[in-house]
């Protein structure tokens, strides 16, 4: 069972810092409370994604989780900052869209969901009023804010909080001694808690020790999440190959992601060796990082192969540098989200009942019909899903 110091890192002294950037915030928020600065409502069912920490809690296959649940029946649009994208203001997202224009996740989520509404915006209730009224998506049904947490001039219907279990913020400090970026207080603010990046052998014991420590309140629900993964695919030439083609290779794990802790963890169970090159995240690869990838390739004894993130495949899009034999053995690996304790069908229903409430353009019923989960797999007439009937 972790305990407190499994994996937290608190410079001590940098704590009296703290204390004083935790007056800011709490002041901020304070201001919000009372109603100095205010929280905007919109009339389109909204769930915000995020967290109050410094780096990555797995936002990004969550977003991907909701609108599988969401896309087939409804109009689904996401709407994010667009984190280092080298553009202003707001853009509807197009399949001609570049990642400097919109950012890596954006473009990610476009690549993989082109039928939704991407859209991006640095102000998030500009982007709102955007996406509601402009013809070219008034019909949208429901409008996921990807790390919209901390964003509080929005009142998002449901407002989900990550936390990594690798970094869990009962145990975490403020910034600049810690990485929360405000008071643990913050987390109130949360109708669902998602612990995630959980390790798939968890035993009962540890998750009620988990929810006893997270100290929720009765009005929040409490979820774990764990990553599985699917087939690693080309980069650069689009073949798949299969858990059982990569477990005996030598891999070089290439990844520009805040946490990748879990996944080293997760392919040492089953692959030959594993030598990571982890840059920061949302870094932009430089000429230095590519020699570094060419070599520490050619160094690795054969068989050998490279394994990279989705978000990370759609930075090497285009990039210079690299050799092609190596280009040939780059492959992206799709990561989707799984719910534990068999609570996913509790977290649709949740998500679904509310956007049923709340839906301008539809009316949402119990679906018949088959439908897919949202990690992909076919499951026939499952309990909860949604289709639409026309007013």
């Amino acid at each position: 069972m972790r305990t407190e110091g499994d994996f937290i890192h608190i410079n001590e002294w940098l704590i009296p810092l703290s204390w004083l950037y935790g007056i800011g915030v709490k002041f901020r928020n304070w201001l919000f409370d009372v109603g100095i600065l205010k929280s905007k409502a919109f009339d389109v069912p909204l769930i915000s994604v995020g967290n109050i920490t410094v780096g990555g809690s797995g936002k990004t296959p969550h977003v991907e989780y909701l609108i599988r649940l969401l896309k087939d029946n409804m109009k689904v649009a996401t709407l994010s900052r667009g984190y280092k994208r080298k553009t202003k203001g707001y853009i509807l997202a197009d399949n001609d869209s570049t990642v400097q224009e919109i950012g890596d996740e954006p473009y990610q989520m476009k690549q993989k969901f082109p039928d939704i509404y991407v859209a991006v915006d640095e102000k998030r209730t500009r982007g709102i009023e955007s996406l509601t009224v402009d013809s070219a998506t008034d019909d949208v049904d429901a409008i996921l804010l990807d790390d919209a947490f901390q964003h509080r001039y929005v009142k998002p219907g449901i407002n989900i909080l990550l936390v990594d279990y690798h970094r869990l913020i009962i145990y975490d400090k403020l910034l600049p001694a810690g990485r929360l970026r405000e008071p643990l207080k913050g987390k109130n603010r949360a109708d669902i808690v998602i612990v995630t990046k959980c390790p798939k052998d968890l035993k009962p014991m540890e998750f009620r020790v988990l929810t006893k420590a997270m100290k929720l309140y009765p009005y929040q629900d409490l979820f774990f999440s764990t990553i599985d993964y699917d087939n690693p695919y080309g980069v650069f030439n689009g073949a798949e190959l299969s858990k059982e083609d990569i477990a005996d290779k030598n891999v070089l794990l290439l990844t520009g992601i805040a946490s990748p802790k879990q996944i080293i963890i997760d392919l040492e169970s089953y692959c030959k060796s594993i030598t990571p090159i982890n840059l920061r995240d949302h870094r932009q690869f430089s000429t230095k990082d590519i020699e570094r990838v060419n070599e520490t390739y050619k160094s690795l004894p054969e068989p050998r192969v490279i394994l990279t993130t989705e978000k990370d495949a759609t930075r090497l899009q285009g990039i210079k540098g690299l050799d092609e034999d190596i280009k040939k053995n780059i492959y992206a690996l799709p990561i989707h989200i799984r719910f534990m304790l068999n609570e996913e069908e509790r977290f649709n229903d949740k998500i679904i009942s509310y956007v049923r409430k709340n839906s301008r353009n539809s009316i949402l019923v119990k679906g018949k019909d088959d439908h897919n989960t949202p990690n992909g797999n076919h499951t026939g007439n499952r309990p909860g899903t949604i289709s639409f009937r026309d007013n």
